[in-house]
Order: C-alpha cells, then structure tokens, then sequence
C-alpha cells in the first residue's frame, strides 16, 4: 500500500462536497474537475500531519482540507467570483501514521515527490496553484516543482510565528526554506511575525547570512502600522514572481499544528493575503498549510477561515 494517494478531482467528487439550492448558483456548480480554457487557478488539497510531526509538532493537519473546500464550494457565485477560473485538481491523501522521526523523515521526501510530480505540469502552463492543507514541509516541494518547470527562482514571502529555516537534519515541516535555498530555489525569502522565542539561534544566523528579510510579532505590538508597511515593501514591483505562503500557526487560537494564544488575528490574515494579491507583483502561488482542526466546531473555524482566504486571494487576483 503506498503511504500517501493522489485522488483525482470528478464531478462526483465536487457535487459531494456542497449543497445545491434551488435559485442559487454555488461555486461548487461552477469549479471545474478538468483544466479548462478559461481555467486561472489549480486547488490541490493534502491530507497529511507526517511532516509536523516528524517536527514534534501537533497531528491534525491532515483534517483542514476537507472543511476548507466545503465551506469555499459552499459559496455564491455571482458577480465577484463566476467559479469556472478554478479546477479542483485532486486530494493526497495520508494512508499511514507517524512512527518515528527516522521513519517520519523517509515518508516526507515520498510526499516530497508525488507532490512535486503533480505540480509541475500546473507550473508550466502558467497555471496560479493554491495549495491547502498539510504541514508546512509542503512548501519545499512546491518551490522545487516551479523551479523545475520554470528554472526560475522565486520570491517568497511567510507569515508565520516560525521562519522554519532549521537545519539539514532529515526533511520535516521546520525547514523548508532552507533545503529550498542548499537547492538554489529561491531568490529572497520573507517572513513577517516571527515571534522573538520561537525560533533558535541558529535560524536567526540562517536568516541573516543569507540576507533574508525578517520582521517580529513583537515590533508589530509597538508598532502596529509596520505591518501593512512591510507588506507594501514585499510588493514593490520587480520581474521575480512571488509565492505566498500563510500559516495558519500565525493566527491567534486558529486550531494548528503548533497553536498560539498571541497572533495575528483572521482579518489581518485576510488583509496580508488581499494586499499581495492586489499588488502589482506576480504571484506564482499560495500555499496555506498547518491547519490542525479536532472535531465539527475546530473543523469550521478552520474550514471557513480558509475558504475566505482562498476567496480574498482569487478575487483580489482577478481586480488586477
């Protein structure tokens, strides 16, 4: 039995997770389960919680996908957003459990790969992936996948308590970024919110040798119009695209694989996701990982939460 399972999207798959209702158009009645002519944006979701784990972290993240999706295909369709711009690509699916960190470290280069293979025919056509679910080790396969299909570096930009640049030690969900610069994939990296005793003195080193940017919860506490400042800062125009990545560990008492009482609240999430996507920058992705819900009500916090960033992120997109 393979330890991890693509299942392609089909109409039957899509017409399961929402509600039709008689007068309304749902955007479950509009997303596609093919690439079409007219498809924008390829949804990917990951049921998985090995790569938190295999960090320490808390299980749960294979649980965010499935409530996110519902709650976004349970949406109108109307003048803000048809729905046809969306072709619902598939679900990897988690057919094992975590063991051990050695056995932990094997399974996520395995998921490293399948999630690798399934992206790069979206990357060169030019196709804008949103990828939702899992932990945070997914955005090293996604930063691969375009480089492989581009051979362009990227830009990427995290809001995330963690910068989770930790070291070489076997993949897991605390270093992505830096397996993804040992391998030449990025250009410059940004993380907004790292909160000051969070992260080791090492990663802070990485950040620095490297020149990465980096800015602290804590300065946004003394100073909170530093926020949109620096997300205006990630804007400015230049020809690298930009991946965006928002943990949800980020958000104040968001169920996640590693939860925090202090953070960023929902609509500043929104407002980071809205403003990037409006900007003038191109946006080669959006990845929001690490979501960790337990039970219906964590389910639907998690769930619509995703599915309005999701929304703010296409429709700003679209406004361009």
């Amino acid at each position: 039995m393979d330890n991890f399972k693509f299942e392609a999207s089909s109409e039957t798959v899509i017409n399961s997770l929402f509600t039709k209702r008689e007068g309304e158009t749902k955007l479950g009645e509009r997303v596609s389960w093919e690439m079409l002519p007219m498809t924008r944006f390829v949804l990917l979701g990951i049921q998985e919680d090995i790569g938190p784990q295999t960090n320490l972290g808390n299980e749960g993240s294979k649980n965010a996908f499935i409530p996110a999706i519902k709650k976004f295909l349970n949406m109108q369709s109307n003048r803000f957003l048809d729905g046809n711009e969306v072709y619902f690509l598939g679900t990897i699916s988690q057919n094992c459990n975590f063991k051990s960190i050695e056995d932990g470290e094997k399974l996520v280069l395995e998921l490293d790969e399948l999630i690798s293979n399934l992206l790069v025919p979206v990357f060169k056509q030019g196709m804008t992936p949103i990828i939702i679910g899992g932990g945070h080790n997914n955005a090293y396969p996604i930063l691969k996948s375009q480089f492989t299909a581009t051979t362009q570096k990227l830009e990427v930009v995290n809001l995330d308590p963690h910068a989770d640049c930790r070291a070489l030690e076997g993949r897991h969900s605390g270093n992505p970024f830096s397996y993804a610069t040992l391998n030449g994939y990025l250009e410059h990296y940004s993380v907004l919110g790292l909160h000051k005793g969070y992260n080791n003195a090492a990663i802070y080193s990485f950040l620095d040798e490297h020149q990465y940017f980096y800015r602290f919860f804590e300065d946004y506490l003394d100073n909170a119009a530093l926020f949109e400042k620096d997300i205006d800062t990630v804007c400015q125009p230049t020809a690298i695209k930009l991946g965006i990545e928002l943990d949800l560990d980020a958000i104040k008492n968001m169920p996640s694989s590693a939860f925090t009482p202090s953070g960023f609240t929902i609509e500043e999430a929104r407002i980071f996701i809205r403003k990037l996507a409006q900007s003038n920058r191109k946006i080669a992705y959006l990845h929001i990982p690490e979501g960790a819900p337990i039970g219906k009500k964590e389910e639907l916090l998690v769930g619509k939460t995703i599915s309005y960033l999701i929304y703010d992120f296409i429709t700003s997109e679209l406004s361009k």
